[in-house]
């Protein structure tokens, strides 16, 4: 291929982030389909697991409601490729129920001392900085990214984490069986939580270099 001295390849200019469309927001808009209606109802079941916990301090039925979280975190995700009810609001509905439901476990454990506080500080710490990112991506004009599938592994394991803990706070046959499955599921979830948090926050270090430099002239 030849060409002349004098003619010049023109460089494709980086789109502005205002134009460009995630792949979150190109889900259709809608509301009531089948996985949103169970991510309501896991973000409805936070308050009862909390009242579970801290009130009558009925383990065993707190147990069960956060089981059924962990059920219906999987059984929205697979309805929705199953029967193509993919939408923005379940894209968000999704990973807020499943950060609240670890919040308030992580808070509702230091209350009842079941979990030492250094713990709960190091994950709730990481919920912070993400939050952070989520201001840092509004700023340059980018949606929430996607939840990486690491992160999504590591709040499955948490959420079978939790209720062992649970069965592990005590006396008796089934604490001692339940105790050291329970620490390492909540290490092994607690690593993959804090590696998928980091993971994010170097993405979103990409894209804010990206964007300093398309700002400044250069190419992305």
């Amino acid at each position: 291929m030849s060409s002349s001295r004098g003619s010049s390849v023109p460089v494709p200019r980086p789109v502005p982030a205002a134009d460009r469309v995630s792949d979150r927001n190109e889900l259709p808009e809608r509301i009531w389909t089948l996985p949103n209606v169970l991510s309501v109802l896991r973000l409805l079941g936070v308050p009862l697991f909390l009242w579970l916990l801290l009130g009558p301090e009925e383990d065993g039925w707190a147990v069960v409601v956060l089981m059924l979280s962990g059920i219906t975190d999987w059984a929205d995700g697979a309805l929705a490729r199953a029967l193509g009810q993919y939408s923005r609001l379940g894209a968000l509905l999704d990973p807020a129920a499943d950060r609240l439901y670890i919040v308030a476990t992580l808070v509702a454990f230091v209350i009842r001392d079941v979990v030492p506080v250094w713990v709960v500080a190091v994950l709730v710490g990481r919920e912070l900085v993400l939050g952070v990112c989520l201001l840092v991506l509004r700023r340059y004009g980018y949606p929430p990214l996607q939840v990486h599938y690491l992160g999504k592994a590591a709040t499955f394991i948490l959420l079978y984490a939790f209720p062992g803990l649970l069965l592990a706070d005590g006396d008796g046959t089934l604490a001692t069986v339940c105790q050291p499955v329970a620490y390492a599921l909540t290490i092994w979830g607690g690593v993959l939580y804090l590696v998928a948090g980091a993971l994010y926050v170097v993405q979103v270090a990409g894209l804010v270099a990206a964007e300093r430099r398309a700002a400044a002239g250069g190419t992305p």
